[in-house]
């Protein structure tokens, strides 16, 4: 497991399945967590010679500080699937991943998708085949415009009351720029919204409604691990999420912008 280090004892060099690089001692900076207890830790595992690697051992709880870096990646998607709070750390906290944008762009585009496949069963166009292309093209960036702005609302709402509850949480300043990755990762739920409009069947709408509730237990449990806070606060966080969201969609459907804003409430159409 590993590669091959140098020549007597290491502090992790190199990757582990995707695992960042524990530090060197010269930098003795606290840039890992437990996932145990959430403590923060110097480095994951030593490397010695012939690429023998020895798990850390977390000084607070006795534990190893990750087991994950062992793991085969589908075990730890498994667990995270299953909204363990040892696999969130260990992919917040003790992995590289950059893919949050790329993440959230595929997941407006397949909610925009949804939607826009929602309004064009829902509408019947006699227009000119060029106006009619034109007109679907539109269609799909307004969608994707407006999903975009209903999860802008969401992830403020959430802001906003960590914001006004900051002192009631740890003594530590909340990482926003953390907590914002990690929603946008534990929002990937999203991307099972194609496959249960691929595969339609006269459960669709119950699908659409437990894929929104994954996602939301996700952020939640998000929320939870990033900021080391209470379920209390986690749960009272998305639902302050949720509540702009919806103020958000009242008003698109308001102005009749939209079809069906929230991809949980399916309209009712025969398949």
């Amino acid at each position: 497991m590993g590669n091959g280090g140098r020549s007597g004892l290491q502090q992790g060099k190199g990757n582990v399945d995707g695992v960042a690089a524990t530090p060197t001692a010269a930098s003795a900076s606290y840039q890992y967590r437990c996932i145990e207890c959430n403590q923060e830790a110097k480095e994951l595992y030593r490397d010695y010679n012939h690429g023998v690697l020895k798990i850390t051992i977390c000084k607070s709880c006795q534990k190893p500080v990750d087991k994950y870096i062992e793991y085969d990646p589908v075990i730890i998607l498994i667990n995270a699937i299953l909204c363990k709070a040892q696999a969130y750390r260990h992919i917040l906290f003790n992995t590289q991943i950059n893919i949050h944008g790329k993440l959230c762009i595929f997941c407006l585009l397949c909610e925009a998708y949804l939607r826009w496949w929602q309004l064009q069963d829902s509408n019947q166009n006699t227009a000119p085949d060029d106006l009619i292309r034109y007109a679907k093209e539109w269609d799909f960036y307004r969608m994707f415009a407006i999903a975009a702005l209903e999860q802008t609302a969401y992830f403020i709402g959430i802001f906003t009351f960590l914001w006004v509850e900051r002192p009631m949480m740890a003594k530590k300043k909340p990482n926003f720029i953390l907590l914002l990755k990690a929603l946008l990762l534990s929002s990937y739920g999203k991307l099972l919204l194609i496959p249960a409009v691929i595969w339609e069947h006269d459960y669709t709408s119950v699908c659409l409604k437990l894929i929104k509730v994954f996602v939301l237990t996700s952020n939640f449990q998000a929320i939870r691990v990033t900021l080391n806070i209470n379920r209390k606060l986690s749960f009272l966080a998305v639902l302050s999420g949720l509540l702009l969201e919806s103020i958000m969609v009242y008003f698109f459907q308001s102005m009749e912008w939209d079809v069906g804003s929230d991809y949980a409430i399916f309209k009712s159409q025969d398949f």
